[in-house]
């Protein structure tokens, strides 16, 4: 069952780098520094960017290797 959750965050993240057209290494981004525009479907199929809620809300982008994965 983690194998199949596991490569089902594996392919959701080929994906997503995809959407986004990753074609280069992604390089870290410190604490403190903006975060990089981007575009991505919402769960209604309407397309969000990072930048609509720019000086709006605060904004939590949250990454993680997976549900109730050990450690």
């Amino acid at each position: 069952m983690l194998a199949k959750r596991t490569k089902r965050l594996f392919l959701l993240g080929v994906l997503l780098a995809g959407m986004l057209g990753v074609t280069s290494v992604a390089t870290a981004v410190e604490v403190g520094e903006k975060a990089p525009d981007f575009t991505l479907p919402s769960t209604t199929g309407e397309k969000i960017s990072l930048s609509q809620f720019q000086g709006k809300k605060p904004v939590l982008i949250e990454f993680y290797g997976g549900d109730f994965a050990p450690t």
